[in-house]
């Protein structure tokens, strides 16, 4: 009895610890159950932090480039230094990148902070028609510019003859009316993509996804990005070589004049000739050497332009060349996938190159520091009305004051005087 006791209470005991450790196991998972809720504000928290970021610099960009391409193009209008052929091609440049940041970086922005497209189905061809037309018009405008600057180095003299007012003109009519071919045409009707993806679309209409089959991928691409840029390239490369060979033949020049100068007065003064006043070393102006020096001055902002330009194209080149491969290669690639980081990161990427133009134009020509200087005072001035006026106010309290203390004085100098007369007469 007393072991079967022993023994009932040692499984009695047993009972209680498995019980114990059953509540101690439970109990477990009701602490670790608050875990779910803190990774899920832990994540919403991440998202946030994340959204804001996005936020905070796809404004920067948009602000950007719209207030950097305004400054451009007022710059331009309000200084008749700037008012040349190739800034005319600048300007429009500006005025295309301005509408980038208008109707394409803010649509991407909705997208990116929403989460999904919120203008119905036509507005999402609106947009991609728009996107793929500023961009065709922005390399298109780099294109022209180096063409531009190919001609005004490399035939200076006939450049005049070259790019007039009416070519002008027409260059800039076909780089606003060509992309229309490869933009609007295709996409609203239907030529861009594949039949799938067009049905997905009108299931879906709050999903706005460019997809593009694969002869539109090549065509679109070759014509927006791929030949002009190649286009650029050898303009450039033709121009450093040109700008180059011009710069040593005239230091070649220089160096031949002064060789023949110093051998000129070499020879006078051995013959005893002093008939010789051009090669006299009193000669202030000698005139072999006005030439070179009104060229050299000429070749250094030929030279310094075709750089800014360079560097232009060079960023433009930088900022697109991501966003061309992506596509090409997923729209090539059947099996290729990318997340939509990457995409978000090539898209900003390529407009990140709209307000680079005005930073480099700032930063590298001289004639545009002031221009900008200039224009930023200005519009200084004209937001701050309301201190000037202030100032004014006191300079005109100033002024009354003054001219009342002026004729206080003088009144009393006058009765001083009637006062002296009034004495004397009584005398």
């Amino acid at each position: 009895m007393e072991l079967n006791e022993t023994m009932e209470e040692d499984s009695n005991n047993n009972t209680d610890l498995s019980s114990l450790s059953n509540v101690l196991v439970d109990t477990g998972p009701s602490n670790r159950s608050t875990d779910p809720y803190e990774q899920q504000n832990g994540h919403e928290l991440e998202h946030a932090i994340l959204l804001t970021v996005k936020a905070m610099v796809m404004g920067f960009i948009i602000l950007c480039a719209l207030f950097g391409n305004l400054l451009v193009i007022v710059s331009v209008m309000r200084h008749r230094k700037l008012r040349v052929i190739t800034n005319y091609f600048v300007v429009s440049l500006a005025l295309a990148d301005m509408l980038v940041a208008i109707f394409a970086m803010t649509f991407n922005a909705s997208v990116e902070l929403s989460g999904r497209w919120l203008f119905g189905y036509f507005m999402c061809d609106v947009w991609n028609s728009l996107d793929v037309f500023f961009s065709t018009v922005s390399i298109l405008h780099l294109c022209c510019i180096s063409v531009d600057r190919y001609y005004a180095i490399v035939q200076p003299l006939d450049y005049p003859l070259i790019m007039t007012n009416l070519r002008l003109s027409t260059m800039l009519s076909v780089v606003w009316c060509s992309p229309t071919v490869m933009s609007f045409l295709p996409i609203f009707a239907g030529w861009y993509t594949t039949e799938k993806h067009l049905e997905f679309r009108r299931n879906f209409p709050d999903v706005c996804v460019f997809q593009v089959n694969k002869l539109y991928a090549v065509i679109s691409s070759s014509v927006s990005f791929w030949l002009p840029g190649i286009i650029m390239i050898a303009m450039y490369y033709k121009i450093y070589r040109e700008a180059d060979r011009q710069e040593r033949m005239l230091y070649r020049s220089k160096v031949a004049a002064a060789l023949l100068n110093k051998h000129l007065q070499i020879n006078g003064i051995s013959a005893g000739l002093t008939t010789l006043p051009t090669v006299d070393q009193s000669s202030p102006d000698p005139q072999p050497e006005d030439p070179p020096i009104t060229s050299s001055s000429k070749m250094r902002r030929e030279r310094k332009a075709a750089r800014t330009l360079g560097i232009i194209v060079s960023a433009f080149l930088a900022c697109w060349l991501p966003f061309f491969l992506w596509y090409v290669i997923t729209s090539l690639c059947d099996s290729c996938e990318s997340s939509d980081s990457v995409v978000a990161a090539v898209f900003w990427v390529g407009y990140f190159n709209s307000a680079l133009n005005p930073l480099i134009y700032a930063y590298f020509n001289r004639d545009f520091r002031a221009a900008f200087r200039k224009t930023l005072e200005s519009c200084c001035v004209a937001i701050g009305p309301v201190r000037d006026l202030r100032q004014a106010h006191r300079k005109q309290d100033l002024v009354h004051s003054n001219a009342s203390s002026e004729l206080h004085v003088n009144n009393q100098l006058r009765a001083s005087e009637m006062t002296n007369v009034h004495i004397e007469a009584c005398i």
